[in-house]
């Protein structure tokens, strides 16, 4: 089998298809995209392609059909026009401190222009340098000038926790970006990439013809690899990893689905998996969460306090599109945030009542989110879990002795600290008994066990149901109560009746805890016939 390159960690086009690399080709997409508007804004999570495509943007305005050979683009394209193209980068200005600082940093990026096309003692603000180098590219190469702006909400993120800065930083970024619609008759293609979505009003303020198309079913697949991509394009590198699992290629198509699959970016988006995290599977011949190799994102963590954001109700949730898709100053809680930056995505959609439905992607981004909530949520480390615990209580529930996960459980939960804080936690949870969910639901989660919480039914709302490959179990927590009055309570409300057609076994579990003495004091097990 002919050894293959991965591009991980490079997002530039042209290496990329000078050096070989492996690359899936998205041309006839970004083709009709120059098509659609000459002004064109996107929104996805990070290593999530975005670069690359702003860097294939460039190539193909610039007029080099070389890099193009043998790709889609090539039955579409006739003119291969080269137009001079500014390509802005502004992830490199994050981690400013000031918005003087800030100023300074969008204005150095320009430098690289100013040596090609110049510039006047006047120009002491990024907008007035962009406009003037505008100007003066259209001026001295008689072509219509392309713009492109990757990351361009790269250092508000950094401050979205900050009020008054953030106004600040807000203020240079208009300002930068002010001349794009009124240098319009000198701009052939506006591109602009970012994670969230500021408003047009506080950050565009004069870009009123700017398409979104973010949630377009036509550029769902813009970014990211498709599930048709994988069996096709890539079906060599499953193969490959299929026989350093030592399990056939149809069980590592399941894994890496699992794993890395499940985004969907419109109401009719096809399955999309993780690019940054399959090319580094592939490349290492290992299956890992590489996605949260640098961490929680620093923004998200403080916003999901400030709306007090219940980790245990991420998914399922049935919302129309303004609840997600809306501008990130505007938010009333940190919904947008998390799809914006993939930790939800579009699960369904009920065409009827226009609500989508929305849920954690896939394995690796629950395991990595609760990874990072974890140690400021209930003052419980990764590798608390990880180690010891992990292995036990997994092996118990595989064998399908609840009994022996419980012991394990309740031994576990013993012996933890005071957590620090703990009754300002339980006002964020509203009750204890919510603390201890938000306990048991990061744990399993981090165990990769697929857990749901508050689960509705007839008569009522389950604490909690946790759904293994051949075993479903439905718990209910009482607290300063008895294990049999939680027992009684999933009886009498029916909790289980739900699953009464499902393969699986129904187990039910009744636990009692104790808050003063913060543990598990009881549980009950009854099997269902």
């Amino acid at each position: 089998m002919t050894e293959r390159r991965y591009p991980v960690g490079i997002q530039t086009f042209s290496r990329i298809r000078r050096e070989g690399y492996v690359y899936i080709d998205k041309t006839d997409l970004m083709w009709r995209m120059t098509r659609l508007s000459p002004y064109i804004f996107l929104s996805r999570p990070r290593r999530f392609g975005k670069s690359l495509l702003t860097t294939t943007l460039c190539a193909f305005f610039e007029g080099r059909r070389e890099l193009f050979e043998g790709l889609k683009v090539m039955e579409l394209e006739k003119e291969w026009r080269c137009n001079p193209v500014l390509h802005i980068d502004v992830s490199r200005a994050k981690g400013q401190e000031t918005k003087e600082e800030l100023r300074n940093a969008l204005m150095k990026q320009l430098d690289a222009y100013v040596e090609i096309y110049g510039s006047k003692e006047t120009e002491r603000t990024p907008g007035l340098l962009l406009d003037g180098l505008i100007r003066r590219a259209y001026k001295q190469t008689g072509e219509q000038v392309v713009v492109l702006i990757d990351e361009y909400d790269a250092p508000l993120l950094d401050v979205l926790h900050e009020d008054e800065q953030l106004a600040g930083f807000r203020r240079v970024m208009q300002e930068f970006y002010q001349c794009l619609k009124a240098d319009e008759a000198m701009i052939r293609f506006c591109f602009i990439t970012g994670i969230t979505k500021f408003s047009q009003l506080s950050i565009f303020s004069t870009i009123n013809n700017l398409t979104n198309i973010t949630l377009l079913p036509d550029y769902s697949a813009i970014c990211g690899i498709t599930g048709e991509e994988i069996d096709t394009q890539m079906q060599p590198d499953v193969a490959r990893l299929a026989e350093e699992y030592e399990v056939t290629p149809e069980k590592m198509r399941k894994m890496l689905r699992d794993t890395y699959d499940g985004y969907h970016f419109s109401r009719k988006s096809p399955d999309i998996y993780n690019p940054f995290s399959l090319m580094k599977a592939f490349n290492l011949r290992q299956m890992d969460y590489f996605w949260f190799e640098s961490g929680t994102p620093s923004y998200l963590l403080p916003q999901m306090r400030r709306f007090q954001t219940d980790i245990t109700k991420l998914d399922g949730l049935e919302v129309p599109a303004s609840a997600f898709d809306q501008p990130t100053e505007n938010m009333v809680d940190a919904l947008p945030l998390l799809y914006q930056s993939g930790y939800l995505t579009i699960k369904d959609y009920n065409q009827d009542f226009m609500a989508y439905t929305l849920g954690i992607p896939n394995t690796e981004v629950r395991v990595g989110l609760t990874e990072g909530l974890m140690p400021s949520v209930v003052g419980i480390k990764h590798g608390d879990v990880q180690l010891g615990f992990a292995a036990r209580f997994w092996r118990a529930l595989r064998t399908k002795d609840i009994e022996l996960a419980l012991k394990e459980m309740k031994a576990y939960l013993a012996g933890l600290p005071y957590v620090e804080g703990f009754k300002k936690k339980l006002e964020v949870v509203s009750n204890a008994e919510g603390f201890y969910e938000w306990t048991f639901y990061l744990i399993f989660s981090m165990l990769n066990v697929y857990v749901i919480t508050q689960v509705k039914s007839a008569k009522g709302r389950a604490d909690m149901t946790v759904f293994m490959p051949d075993t479903i179990y439905v718990i209910e927590l009482k607290l300063n109560g008895t294990a049999q009055d939680a027992l009684e309570q999933i009886n009498k409300k029916g909790y289980a009746e739900r699953y009464a057609t499902d393969p699986r076994h129904v187990v039910k579990v009744g636990i009692g805890f104790s808050v003063e003495e913060r543990e598990m004091k009881e549980y009950i097990i009854e099997h269902s016939l």
